[in-house]
């Protein structure tokens, strides 16, 4: 019981106020859902894939004895799409797309029309079965158009992803002739591929050849002209080399003197200007060294010398003012005087002469470099125009060389395209080999006949049992209320045909006469969900139990219900407000539930006379039989039933008694049946609908859902009745599981 009530109190519970799940809970199938329909459809695939299965085999049987078919297939080379110089060996290496992109070029002009129209042409195809198939000889036109459609279909062409061969292949009902019709394809595509490559080459060479005759010609120009600028030059040597030329070694030996000269004369211009001032200054260390090697003063210096000695020696003996001495020395003063006038003489002497001998050499040198200058110059006008001569002669020498390169490489590619003309791998496709004859039919294979008619089956007979499930509206299982009524679910009654244990049972007495069946813990799973949605709102008291339309439960839920909550020490009131089909003057007939039922009688006093004021609420209000249970059945049928339920006695009669029971239970007519059940509705403190798995439909459930909420009608929940045990559905792992639960109970 514990797992049976979690799975209905957890996911369909929801107390008033709480939100309502979102759209997206309408359309969503989730993954149980799809196993359930699955489920319960399972004969219905397993029938339909099975007939499939044999449908299969039945037409591969036949379109083999039939209509077989034939493929027979070779294979073109395609060589990369670059072009290549048959003299070398190698080839480039060209990207892996741009290959396959030319193999896929190749299929397309294999299948392109002019191709087929050429393939049909031909003497060879139109001697076959197969072209003789498509019509008479008297109807060409046709012939020849109805077997264009059939090569498009059956004549196929791939590229290879990763080698570089095409597949060609053709499907036809001879083996033979299938063989013959690929190799008659594969040779026309060769040889038209071949013809056109060729007479891309050939034409190519035809222009080589005039753009070789012109630069010929060219050529020759240019080399005249090489020759005018040495004849107008004068020059022959005009050619660069990698060493320098006589003129250029001239002009540099020229500069280079005429340097040295310009250095010595800037030297000695500033000697001289020494000189000048050193003839007006004192005498300087370079005259004195030449005035001390002269001999006169040589002479002097020696006599100074001696008589500096003399005085010397006499000084000792005589004495400073001694005669002898003073002669020595006026001797000596006359000695420094002669030196003195020696010294200024040969000074002055050496001094002029270096003077003029600097200037004497500053005259020779001003002529040198005159003569230096004048030699440069000319050096430099022969090399100016030899530079000018070399610049002509280079420019036309490199347009000379231009032309000779271009020359060479118009004849390389002469010779080049010359072999190509004759390369077999010019036109870039090759034939591998003649297409063998097949040795066994392409079609048709029993694993696609017998595969495929067993997956179309089973796919058709998942469809139909998705496409009965979508066509019926009907809310069978809790997950169709969340999901198209969205209000709160608050019990499901199993169908009681279902249980053998309510054979020959009472529905509106189930609680009481099989309290262990599982429908009857079905009720008090309603009571439960109940009382917890009450305990949101203590004041909700007076419950109105409606339905979409007749016949679906409502009274057996109220009367179970009521039922429960008598059992637990509750004061109950059932009102049976349903005056267009009262029920419970017969299911409470008597005054006692163990006394038979007679479901003909009549009510002969109830709710309309208290309405109408021909009765007392002590009249009409009688015990059911069971302790704490009072019963007001319908009474007679009045003429105006909806006045009478909207009508100022109804509203006091509940708020009157609603103090002295602890619920009113208010079994009323269907919402969208009758009008009075809005009365009721709105007079109510909340009202259960109870919609049936075998009669509710969701567009009238959402439509009573929708008009009591137009009348702010509080609307406390729903019940599903009558749920039945579908495979992988709701109740069908309940049902066992709540009788193994209940074994020990019963044994007991």
């Amino acid at each position: 019981m514990d797992k049976l009530q979690k799975t209905q109190i957890q996911p369909m519970f929801r107390p008033p106020g709480s939100p309502r799940p979102g759209p997206s809970a309408e359309i969503l199938l989730t993954p149980k859902d799809i196993m359930a329909i699955l489920r319960r459809h399972l004969w219905l695939i397993i029938i339909l894939t099975c007939i499939s299965f044999m449908g299969g085999g039945a037409a591969w049987y036949l379109v083999r004895r039939y209509a077989p078919q034939y493929t027979a297939k070779t294979y073109i080379r395609v060589l990369p799409p670059v072009e290549t110089d048959p003299t070398k060996i190698g080839s480039p290496i060209v990207a892996k797309d741009i290959q396959y992109g030319r193999r896929v070029y190749i299929t397309s002009l294999l299948k392109q029309q002019n191709t087929l129209m050429n393939l049909l042409s031909r003497d060879a195809i139109k001697a076959t079965q197969w072209f003789q198939s498509f019509g008479s000889d008297t109807n060409q036109g046709l012939r020849i158009r109805k077997a264009f459609e059939d090569l498009e279909e059956n004549l196929g062409a791939s590229a290879s992803r990763d080698a570089e061969f095409v597949a060609v292949s053709m499907t036809c009902g001879n083996a033979d002739e299938s063989a013959e019709i690929v190799n008659e394809m594969v040779e026309l595509f060769i040889a038209s591929q071949r013809d056109s490559a060729v007479s891309g080459v050939r034409n190519k060479l035809v222009e080589l050849e005039k753009r070789r005759n012109s630069l010929e010609r060219e050529l020759d120009l240019a080399e005249k002209a090489m020759d005018d600028v040495r004849a107008n030059t004068g020059l022959t040597d005009l050619e660069q080399h990698g060493f320098q030329d006589a003129i250029t070694l001239r002009l540099s030996a020229l500069d280079i003197e005429e340097q040295d000269v310009r250095l010595t004369v800037m030297e000695l211009q500033t000697a001289i200007e020494t000189l000048e001032e050193r003839a007006k200054g004192p005498i300087g260390v370079q005259v004195e060294n030449i005035i001390e090697r002269d001999s006169t003063m040589l002479m002097l210096t020696q006599q100074l010398f001696t008589t500096k000695i003399l005085l010397a020696q006499t000084q000792t003996k005589y004495g400073e003012s001694h005669r002898v001495i003073r002669e020595i020395k006026e001797r000596i003063a006359d000695i420094q005087e002669r030196r003195n006038v020696r010294k200024q003489e040969i000074g002055g002497q050496t001094r002029r002469a270096n003077l003029e001998r600097a200037k004497d050499q500053l005259v020779v040198l001003n002529k040198r470099l005159e003569e230096a200058e004048r030699q440069r110059e000319e050096a430099a006008i022969d090399k100016r125009r030899l530079d000018l001569a070399r610049v002509q002669y280079d420019k036309r020498m490199k347009i000379r060389n231009q032309i000779q390169n271009q020359l060479n490489e118009i004849k390389d590619l002469i010779e080049q395209r010359r072999i190509q003309a004759e390369d077999p791998e010019t036109p870039k496709v090759m034939p591998v080999g003649r297409a063998p004859k097949p040795l066994r039919m392409s079609a048709p294979l029993w694993y696609v006949y017998f595969s495929g008619g067993t997956m179309l089956g089973c796919a058709c007979a998942i469809g139909l049992a998705f496409l009965l499930e979508l066509l019926n509206d009907l809310l069978r299982t809790p997950r169709d209320i969340i999901r198209y009524v969205k209000i709160p679910l608050l019990g499901v009654v199993p169908n009681a045909s279902e249980d053998r244990e309510l054979d020959d049972t009472d529905l509106c007495h189930i609680v009481r006469t099989v309290p262990y069946s599982i429908v009857s813990e079905a009720y008090r799973q309603l009571h439960v969900n109940l009382m917890l949605s009450q305990s949101h709102n203590a004041d909700a008291k007076v419950i109105f139990m409606s339905s979409c339309g007749a016949g679906e439960g409502k009274t057996a839920v109220a009367i179970n219900l009521a039922t429960i909550l008598a059992s637990e020490d509750k004061k109950i009131l059932l009102v049976d407000a349903n005056f267009w089909r009262a029920m419970l003057h017969t299911e409470f007939a008597n005054g006692g539930l163990d006394k038979p039922v007679n479901k003909k009688a009549k009510s002969e006093l109830g709710l309309a006379n208290l309405l109408s004021g021909r009765a007392t609420a002590e009249q009409v209000i009688r015990p059911s039989g069971l302790d704490r249970l009072d019963v007001i059945e319908a009474g007679p049928v009045p003429s105006n039933p909806t006045v009478l339920l909207g009508s100022e006695n109804m509203t006091k009669l509940i708020s009157e008694y609603r103090r002295y029971y602890d619920y009113i239970i208010i079994d009323g007519p269907p919402i969208l049946l009758v009008s009075g059940a809005k009365t009721i509705a709105g007079c109510a403190d909340g009202t259960i609908l109870v919609f049936n798995a075998d009669m509710t439909r969701r567009g009238a459930a959402q439509r009573a859902v929708r008009e009591l909420r137009d009348i702010n009608a509080s609307i406390i929940g729903c019940v599903l009745m009558g749920a039945r045990i579908l495979k992988g559905g709701y109740f069908h792992e309940q049902y066992r599981s709540y009788q193994r639960y209940q074994q020990p109970l019963l044994a007991g």
